[in-house]
């Protein structure tokens, strides 16, 4: 799919912010270290906070988080703890992560640059997964990619990374935390009634494929379409119907 190219002026970003950088936890020792890592390398000369929202993590997790200067919060769930850390939060711009991906180089100033040239209130990226087999990059994008860049103005998606406005998540009081399931693509579908959405195109996130190789590709990939159809038929998905488990990977 051909994209758009935004040529982008980043040593001029307008952006006079402090980024609130929040990732929900539990028991991540092995892959925490990788984006704290990816956060720290950043050529970034804006103010920005790390928060963890640690859900009793039993490993190291929560020295990792210290470690690297991050605030350690009482988590939960996804919601709830993406909800505490703002809590705790003091900027004016909300960047939610899962604890599994890496961000590239450059990877917040070509963000928020973009953001703001495209005068967005919340937004979302492309998942570029961590494999180096053409076959997983190719399906990866057929059922991920291509389908949310095409469905980009009319049903809003998001996964992994979320970038929003501190307003924008008030209004809204922050993620629901009764659903059970896909929490995130309800979050950026409402708030786009309320702001402007979009997705990123300058950078990409890159992300882990242990969900994938853990409940297999197929079964995966079928939940999520199910998922999709029932909130499209239903709503959102407050029942326990895809057993949704925290931090089983």
């Amino acid at each position: 799919m051909k994209q758009k190219t935004y040529l982008l002026k980043i040593e001029n970003c307008k952006f006079k912010i402090m980024l609130s950088i929040i990732i929900p936890t539990l028991n991540e020792e092995k892959f925490l270290p990788f984006l704290l890592d990816s956060i720290r390398k950043q050529d970034f000369n804006k103010k920005y906070e790390i928060i963890i929202a640690d859900a009793e993590s039993q490993d190291k997790t929560r020295e990792i988080a210290k470690n690297y200067g991050g605030k350690v919060v009482e988590g939960g769930l996804p919601a709830r703890g993406r909800n505490r850390g703002v809590k705790v939060a003091k900027g004016d711009l909300f960047l939610f992560l899962d604890a599994d991906v890496i961000l590239p180089e450059n990877f917040l100033k070509n963000a928020l640059s973009e953001f703001e040239e495209r005068n967005l209130d919340i937004a979302t990226f492309i998942l570029n997964p961590q494999s180096k087999k053409r076959t997983r990059k190719f399906l990866f994008n057929v059922f991920y990619n291509w389908p949310i860049l095409i469905f980009e103005r009319i049903l809003s998606h998001a996964s992994q990374a979320i970038l929003v406005k501190k307003d924008v998540f008030q209004k809204l009081g922050g993620f629901d935390e009764s659903i059970k399931f896909a929490e995130d693509h309800s979050f950026v579908r409402k708030a786009k009634k309320i702001g402007s959405f979009g997705i990123l195109r300058s950078t990409k996130i890159f992300s882990s494929l242990r969900r994938l190789k853990k409940d297999g590709w197929i079964l995966t990939y079928l939940k999520y379409i199910a998922a999709e159809v029932y909130t499209l038929l239903i709503g959102d998905i407050k029942k326990d119907l895809f057993k949704y488990k925290f931090g089983h990977f």
